[in-house]
C-alpha cells in the first residue's frame, strides 16, 4: 500500500520559511518522479517544484530562488524548503509520486500553509 504523508505546514508571517515533508511508504522517491503542488481556494491546483533522477530539478516561475525541492533517499522522503513567503503562497500543499511509464500517480493528504501579510 503506497502512502505519502505531508508534514510542516502551518502559519506563517510573509518573508518567513517553512519546510514541507513527504514521507513515503510502498514507493521509492528515488525512482519515482516526486513533485509537489498547491491549490488555493477557488484555484486549480498547480506545480510548485519537481525532482527526479538525473534531472535537474523544476520549479513554477512564482516560486524559483524562493523553494527548494530535495530528497532524502536513506530516509525516503522529499522537502519543501519555503524561503521569503509571501501572502500569494498560502495554499494546500500536496505531494505527489508520479511513474508515468506504469501509469501510477500517488497523492497525499495535503497540508496547510498560510502565509499571514
Amino acid at each position: 500500500q503506497v502512502q505519502l504523508v505531508e508534514s510542516g505546514g502551518g502559519l506563517v508571517q510573509a518573508g518567513g520559511s517553512l519546510r514541507l515533508s513527504c514521507a513515503a511508504s510502498g514507493i521509492s522517491v528515488d525512482i519515482y518522479v516526486m513533485g509537489w503542488y498547491r491549490q488555493a481556494p477557488g484555484k486549480q491546483r498547480e506545480l510548485v517544484a519537481r525532482i527526479s533522477r538525473g534531472s535537474v530539478p523544476i520549479y513554477a516561475d512564482s516560486v524559483k530562488g524562493r523553494f527548494t525541492i530535495s530528497r532524502d533517499n536513506a530516509k525516503n522522503t522529499v522537502h519543501l524548503q519555503m524561503n521569503s513567503l509571501k501572502p500569494e503562497d498560502t495554499a494546500v500543499y500536496y505531494c505527489n509520486g508520479a511513474q508515468t511509464i506504469v501509469s501510477r500517480n500517488y497523492w497525499g493528504q495535503g497540508t496547510q500553509v498560510t502565509v499571514s501579510s
